[in-house]
């Protein structure tokens, strides 16, 4: 029998990617309304998401298994502590690189350019997943990406015919996700009334105004990024380390006090000095 004939004899294998995030579980939950046809749902866990999503992330398991489907948390068996603090690659780094700079350790924080937290602790883990179910099935994955991502919507990657945008099928938005979800009751413990949206608390490549909200409402995970800073090599963001962004939050505290602005060349004058002291 042909290669062609074996794969048109594969079972359909319908899959829904499930981060945690509103549109994926708004998606989820949709389906599992709908009596749509899920063989099984897939959770990647980073090791840094928020308290409370992992909450969420058990919430939602319980409904899923409670329907009779199967619910499967992926994970790499190396933590992103190791990647950050102990791994080295030669590919990475010129030749000699580590001789040089034996100090250095770990991949340190991730880069606009270096992403390596999403291909170590999500693209690799659910490739490998799919690579062993695709001997066996015709892999149909549902991807919760909202009508209104329209960058999202066209990349290539999404235009796959085994992939499959329910929420695109049904016009939803993102907006209309999120009120879907607080209408079944899943709020996050509050985490879309303070983030956009809900990623790694640790990532360097969020906005200053999350930093500052997770400075504001995380202290003890503002705590640990200070640690992690500290025991790392690369900067956090090209301009700060986590210390020089905890001298701008302070900074902008006491300007807002006195009722001055945070964003004038004063501001950036002093500021200057004072990540300079």
């Amino acid at each position: 029998m042909s290669k062609s004939a074996k794969a048109l004899e594969k079972q359909d294998y319908i899959i829904v990617s499930f981060s945690g995030g509103k549109d994926s579980t708004a998606m989820l939950l949709r389906m599992l309304e709908l009596g749509e046809k899920i063989d099984e749902v897939i959770s990647c866990d980073t090791y840094k998401e928020f308290p409370a999503m992992y909450r969420h992330l058990d919430k939602v398991k319980v409904a899923v298994e409670s329907a009779g489907i199967k619910f499967t948390t992926l994970r790499n068996e190396k933590s992103f502590d190791y990647f950050m603090f102990e791994f080295r690659s030669e590919k990475e780094h010129p030749v000699g690189f580590f001789k040089e700079h034996p100090e250095l350790k770990g991949r340190s924080w991730a880069t606009s350019k270096v992403r390596w937290c999403t291909k170590e602790m999500k693209i690799k883990v659910i490739q490998k997943y799919l690579r062993s179910l695709k001997e066996q099935y015709n892999i149909i994955q549902c991807v919760g990406i909202a009508a209104d991502e329209t960058l999202r919507i066209g990349r290539k990657g999404n235009q796959e015919k085994n992939k499959r945008l329910p929420l695109v099928e049904w016009g939803w938005t993102e907006a209309d996700c999120l009120k879907y979800c607080y209408d079944k009751g899943y709020d996050w413990e509050g985490l879309y009334e303070i983030y956009d949206r809900a990623s790694c608390w640790c990532c360097p490549l969020q906005s200053l105004k999350s930093l500052r909200n997770l400075r504001l409402h995380f202290p003890e995970l503002w705590n640990e990024l200070k640690e992690m800073d500290a025991k790392t090599w690369r900067k956090f963001q090209v301009n700060y380390s986590v210390r020089d962004l905890e001298k701008r939050f302070e900074f902008e505290e006491e300007r807002r006090k006195r009722n001055l602005p945070i964003k004038d060349k004063g501001f950036y004058s002093e500021l200057k000095e004072r990540l300079c002291a």
